[in-house]
């Protein structure tokens, strides 16, 4: 075990997550390791307690506690990613050059370890995604552990600090699909409630998020203001809907938490009532027929980044899970029938 130190933010680290900045500094500790040096105040910056999520910058001061001098054993070690595991990252990869690198995560594989989250996620994964670069790709955001669809990686610390930077500043547009229960009213709109996490809940996957209403934001301190549109792009009777969704924050379970409050759980989410038999519509889920699949049905459809170095436009499109797509056809939903884009369509 190593001393008490007091590190600086260097101008080359740039601003960043404050774990981010941890496991970068010492690669032998887990998500779940911050985290717990945050929760239990032993992480300090710039004399203060601080969360994991926090963003950390040039010339701060970090307080580093006595860490292990052992290896992590979430992320595998070079050459230890398994053939299979190493096949299906490369397979999932939609685009790449020596900058970026774009994933169709499947789901059930967790963005990066943490709390309950195993050994086995995308960050883990990386060694096998360097195609003959000297460095691993670094994730530059997350996406839940059963959602689907477009991950940005980058190759070098200046291209993460650009995407995470664009991202943050709402450069980037991300639309989702996802089968929701019922049909809302109106059929196109906003969602604007807050979130803040509930009492008691885990962390990282294992919390849930509750919703505040605009007009109460102020009476609780901790939340935090969400905006979710919304477009519905084609419906089955009053039982379930084929909804595009376009966050434009970036909350924690936003997507699921904000179709949830508005009666319409995405079918296949159990934290958010969309795995209860009955629900807005006249019944769903195993009353479809009994194929439907029980996984969540949230897919990160497209992403419009610019590129961090060309500064080129690039949208990218990612096909729907194997069990949204055996959904799709029990109930004769064909892609090619609905805009890629109703944001922009139907203004």
């Amino acid at each position: 075990m190593s001393g008490v130190k007091i590190l600086t933010v260097s101008e080359d680290e740039g601003e960043q997550r404050l774990d981010k900045w941890f496991k970068r500094r010492f690669p032998q500790l887990t998500q779940g390791h911050v985290e717990k040096m945050c929760r239990t105040g032993q992480i300090r910056v710039d004399g203060a307690r601080a969360k994991a999520a926090d963003r950390v910058a040039p010339g701060q001061t970090i307080r580093v506690p006595p860490l292990p001098d052992t290896e992590a054993p979430s992320r595998p070690a070079e050459g230890r990613v398994s053939a299979a595991d190493a096949k299906m990252i490369q397979n999932a990869v939609l685009w790449k050059d020596e900058h970026i690198i774009i994933l169709n995560k499947p789901p059930g594989l967790p963005s990066q370890g943490g709390s309950g989250q195993g050994d086995r996620h995308v960050d883990g994964l990386t060694e096998a995604l360097k195609f003959g670069y000297k460095d691993r790709p670094k994730l530059v955001h997350r996406l839940d552990k059963d959602t689907s669809g477009l991950l940005m990686l980058a190759r070098t610390d200046r291209v993460a600090r650009a995407l995470s930077e664009a991202l943050r500043h709402r450069n980037t547009r991300k639309i989702y699909w996802a089968l929701v229960a019922g049909v809302p009213h109106p059929r196109q709109g906003s969602i604007k409630y807050g979130l803040m996490k509930a009492p008691g809940g885990g962390r990282g996957e294992g919390e849930k998020m509750l919703c505040v209403h605009p007009a109460k934001m102020a009476d609780f301190p901790d939340a935090k203001r969400a905006h979710t549109d919304y477009f519905t792009l084609w419906f089955l009777g009053t039982r379930m809907s084929w909804m595009a969704l376009e966050p434009v924050t970036g909350r924690t379970h936003q997507l699921r938490a904000h179709m949830a409050e508005l009666g319409h759980p995405i079918i296949g989410d159990g934290k958010y009532g969309g795995s209860a038999q009955e629900n807005a519509g006249d019944g769903w889920g195993a009353q479809a027929g009994g194929e439907m699949s029980k996984k969540m049905h949230l897919h990160a459809r497209s992403l419009t980044v610019e590129h961090p170095i060309t500064k080129e436009l690039m949208t990218f499109t990612a096909p729907l899970p194997d069990h949204m797509a055996r959904t799709w056809k029990l109930l004769d939903w064909n892609e090619k029938d609905v805009p890629a884009d109703p944001f922009t369509v139907f203004k």
